[in-house]
């Protein structure tokens, strides 16, 4: 009897156990609504590597071309940081100005990456790093 409380792959599990439990695979996918093939499937996959082999598993493959090179990432990511309240085609262009190229997709695909993508999360990683000048603090 196999047991998980993960709800991704509950059903299968469910289906696993109740033709364990009616000791008629047919009947059991027949109840459940999903084909003998797929009973198989899971089955062969829980015998193969155990329930931890249900988990989806996806068959592509990242495309690493498509991403920027590493220089054009950090100065992405540091003009983020240094001025959150650009958006995506700002920041483009000033970048661009400076002689990097990217697009303004190309800058919000960054920022996803690294969970720059709204105002609020910028502005969250702005370095405050500029010193407060003595006369702004009071005394008491």
């Amino acid at each position: 009897m196999l047991n998980t409380t993960d709800k991704i792959i509950k059903h299968k599990t469910g289906l696993l156990n109740l033709a364990e439990e009616l000791g008629n695979v047919s009947k059991a996918c027949q109840v459940m609504g999903m084909s003998r093939d797929t009973f198989y499937r899971y089955k062969s996959a829980v015998d193969d590597g155990g329930v931890e082999a249900l988990f989806e598993r996806t068959r592509r493959k990242p495309n690493l071309a498509n991403r920027v090179d590493q220089a054009t990432e950090d100065a992405v990511i540091k003009s983020a940081t240094d001025f959150p309240a650009y958006g995506q085609a700002r920041t483009s262009n000033e970048l661009r100005k400076l002689g990097v190229f990217v697009s303004p997709s190309g800058v919000r695909s960054i920022w996803l990456r690294h969970d720059l993508a709204n105002f609020k999360t910028r502005l969250s990683s702005f370095s405050w790093s500029v010193p407060i000048p003595p006369y702004c603090l009071r005394q008491r």
